[in-house]
């Protein structure tokens, strides 16, 4: 095959002590007047091995940076799991909460830590007590502070829980988790919040971000899957895991629609199902 000027095309070898190299085209182009050379080039298998090499030492961030998100993602989705766990015990309890013959409860912090991490290791397999050493230990050091910020929420509402001749004492699913995400993310580079497109608490109002992610979850099927997205150009991880509405929440949240409800707010005339709001969480990349 010739080059476009018509003269044959020449291959080169290089020699050395201790191997011949066999130059290969490359797509680097000499002119010579109206002629133009293709230059071949190669290099050793044994310089390209130490070329990574290299590279590997002095960009050991690339790969760090893959692992890194990756863990974080693990901890947003484990951070929301625990905070729903919670959720769960105090909705499996309200009964007991809102029982108005009744002094003493029993639903101590202690104890709410137990079935929090019953109710959490049925969901992970992962029992916090003695967490895997798979687990990266901020993850672990996150997961403990968020359930010691729970318990402080069941343990300042201990007065309000026990008091006798009232029956709803608004200790809900809802404000739960607000109160123990509040409590965690002002200790902590990691945000965890609770929002809703139609929020009673002014403080569970969407930024920006959640108010789009909350808009296209409304308009799509119910799914526990939750949406995961690097944002600031992959400096921020942000989450939001859906909340659906079950049938013990359209007491306060059904119809009909702009009645007052139990705790003096109009209902929302939801029904069972559909999109309640999402748990948001915000890790930077260097949360530490």
């Amino acid at each position: 095959m010739r080059p476009l000027g018509g003269r044959r095309r020449k291959a080169y070898r290089l020699r050395s002590h201790k191997f011949l190299i066999i130059m290969i085209k490359d797509n680097a182009v000499r002119q010579r007047g109206h002629e133009k050379t293709e230059v071949f080039m190669i290099v050793p298998p044994n310089v390209l091995r130490l070329l990574g090499l290299i590279l590997s030492l002095l960009c050991p961030q690339i790969g760090w940076a893959q692992d890194s998100h990756k863990e974080i993602e693990h901890t947003a989705q484990l951070l929301t799991t625990l905070l729903n766990a919670g959720r769960v015990v105090v909705e499996r309890n309200q009964s007991l909460i809102n029982d108005p013959g009744k002094g003493d409860k029993g639903f101590t912090p202690e104890v709410f830590e137990q079935l929090v991490r019953d109710e959490f290791f049925r969901q992970t397999r992962i029992d916090l007590k003695h967490p895997p050493s798979s687990l990266p230990s901020f993850a672990k050091e996150l997961l403990a502070a968020l359930l010691f910020a729970s318990k402080e929420v069941v343990r300042d509402a201990q007065f309000v829980i026990n008091q006798r001749g009232i029956g709803y004492k608004n200790f809900i699913p809802a404000t739960f988790g607000s109160q123990a995400a509040r409590k965690f993310s002002d200790r902590s580079h990691v945000t965890i919040k609770q929002t809703t497109l139609n929020p009673r608490n002014l403080k569970n109002t969407p930024d920006a971000y959640e108010e789009m992610v909350l808009k296209r979850l409304a308009t799509q099927p119910p799914s526990t899957t939750p949406i995961v997205e690097w944002v600031d150009g992959g400096r921020l991880l942000r989450t939001l895991r859906p909340i659906y509405y079950s049938e013990d929440c359209l007491t306060c949240h059904g119809n009909p629609k702009g009645i007052l409800d139990i705790s003096g707010y109009p209902r929302e005339g939801a029904q069972a199902g559909e999109l309640a709001g999402a748990i948001s969480i915000q890790i930077p990349s260097d949360h530490r």
